[in-house]
């Protein structure tokens, strides 16, 4: 096993604690800055190496699910401590694949430390365990109660899919695998094609935490491959019993299709698309429209508008203060350098997407053109009517960059109808003054229905991680609308509920047992306590 003292690449995946070198096409991480090709190369594995990554996993799920909370705390912190004493090295070579800045890089070193370290402490907490007791009722007429108690269990191994844009918080150690593993599920990692030796020293942190904990070997493995052959195949194995999963919605949806077509159907939690629509009430636009025009684009141009949560979309009332937003927002578009993109193909598909929602709409600004087009993001800024936003497809689909299109409404009600012909959104923003009270209101009633998280008077890029935070939303931005992927509560994907009718006491589950031995919040006859 490497340890992660050395940190020396080995272009080789992690098979239950194992480096295993793969014998399929090698790929290797591009420098989007340059362009220059990355050493060493990866070769990708194949359906053996799922079967047996995956049969590994399931061999470790019945000792590690028994593991304790504090046990799987500990590891989780463990984990923690391992990325942090690498830290240097993790965002020397995150930036050189992904180009994003090394501060900001820096920051996410911290921010996936600090998840790991959130779960740890949701173990310890407990209400994770759900635990709930109904006690017999023997002289209960005309039938007596028996003794009914609940809590939650891990569903099993789990596939985590790495993500292009955070090569660290929703990647090898994100957030999908903290939560799952802190679920008590053993975790198989594909890891994405843009940062593979940002992914194999992530996942030497993980493997030498295994180590260290006393954890089975195949409480994680990391795989690289092509999502159509390897993807599908690891979330086919019948082993795997759900996914998570942060990228395209068409890679997303083919997850989701082939996890349906299993013999024994599983859930995929799938973070997908979304335009995160801003809306600028009257009042707000009219006292401070201008300011508001060049914070959307600081928003819709960060991280080359790479976050799943840049805002794509604005929807006012048109008239003078409208024009006085647009007119902010289109100087500080055309001041926006050019900036690297993650890889050559997202570069593409930018440009593709520009071009499309260019056929539709009217250009306001673009922003400088780059010396050298490598990989690079020319933000974009159009403006259109609301009835053609309505019919147009291209105009309501994502375009993953800074790309942004401003709908002017004729009234309240052209801007209430535009918002509840919505798709789903991870977020949804309003702008509202006081004066705007009343139409907010009523426009908070249709988000609602159309967003997993509804801002006022702020931006939506930037998720906190805590335990109130929601990132998700009804599809498309998400394949399941009852969940979130960031925050406390992602944990509740990876578990399901187990009733326990007249069990004996000696039988019983500590969470669930007379006494309370782990000093839990329970609902005994529905009545919250720690009795």
């Amino acid at each position: 096993m490497t340890s992660t003292a050395t940190l020396d690449l080995t272009g080789r995946m992690l098979v239950a604690g194992t480096p295993v070198r793969g014998t399929g096409v090698e790929i290797r991480g591009i420098d989007p800055q340059t362009g220059k090709v990355l050493e060493p190369g990866y070769a990708y594995g194949d359906e053996s190496n799922v079967e047996a990554a995956c049969a590994a996993a399931a061999a470790a799920f019945p000792a590690y699910r028994a593991t304790t909370a504090e046990d799987r705390a500990r590891f989780l912190e463990t984990i923690a401590d391992n990325l942090e004493s690498i830290r240097d090295a993790l965002v020397e070579r995150a930036h050189a694949e992904s180009g994003l800045p090394r501060p900001r890089l820096t920051g996410e070193v911290g921010r996936t430390s600090g998840q790991l370290r959130m779960f740890a402490d949701v173990l310890r907490e407990g209400s994770w365990n759900e635990a709930r007791i109904d006690p017999a009722l023997p002289d209960r007429t005309p039938l007596p109660r028996p003794d009914i108690r609940q809590r939650s269990v891990p569903l099993g191994p789990v596939a985590v899919f790495g993500a292009s844009n955070f090569p660290l918080a929703f990647s090898v150690a994100g957030g999908d695998t903290a939560s799952a593993l802190a679920a008590g599920c053993p975790v198989v990692v594909k890891a994405h094609d843009a940062h593979p030796g940002t992914s194999e020293l992530v996942g030497r942190a993980v493997t030498d935490a295994v180590g260290a904990s006393g954890l089975p070997a195949g409480t994680f493995s990391l795989l690289y491959g092509a999502g159509p052959t390897l993807g599908i195949a690891l979330v086919t194995d019948p082993h795997i019993k759900a996914v998570g999963f942060t990228g395209s919605r068409s890679g997303g949806m083919a997850l989701v299709t082939a996890a349906a077509a299993r013999r024994e159907p599983i859930p995929v939690y799938a973070e997908m698309s979304a335009i995160n629509p801003v809306f600028l009430l009257s009042g707000a636009l009219a006292s401070h429209g201008a300011d508001l025009g060049r914070a959307f684009v600081g928003s819709l141009t960060l991280g080359s508008g790479q976050f799943c949560t840049n805002p794509g979309l604005v929807v006012a009332i048109d008239g003078p203060e409208l024009d006085a937003f647009v007119a902010a927002a289109a100087e500080a578009v055309a001041a926006a350098a050019p900036t690297p993109m993650l890889t050559p193909g997202i570069a593409e598909s930018f440009r593709t997407g520009v071009a499309a929602v260019s056929g539709e709409a009217d250009l306001v600004a673009r922003g400088s053109e780059a010396d050298s087009p490598a990989v690079s993001c020319r933000a974009a800024l159009f403006a259109t009517d609301s009835a053609t936003f309505q019919r147009s497809e291209a105009l309501q689909a994502e375009v993953f960059g800074a790309s942004g299109v401003i709908v002017r409404c004729a009234d309240v009600a052209e801007m209430n109808r535009v918002a509840a012909g919505l798709e789903g959104q991870l977020t949804a923003t309003i702008h509202a003054d006081e004066s705007d009270y009343g139409q907010a209101r009523e426009l908070l009633g249709t988000l609602e229905l159309k967003a997993g998280r509804i801002l006022f008077n702020g931006w939506p890029t930037g998720v906190e991680v805590g335990h109130a935070m929601v990132h998700g939303g009804p599809f498309p931005s998400t394949s399941d609308s009852r969940t979130t992927s960031v925050g406390a509560r992602a944990i509740e994907r990876f578990l399901r509920p187990v009733c326990y009718q007249d069990a004996p006491k000696s039988l019983l589950p500590s969470a669930i047992a007379d006494g309370n031995p782990d000093g839990l919040w329970r609902r005994i006859d529905g009545r919250l306590t720690k009795d």
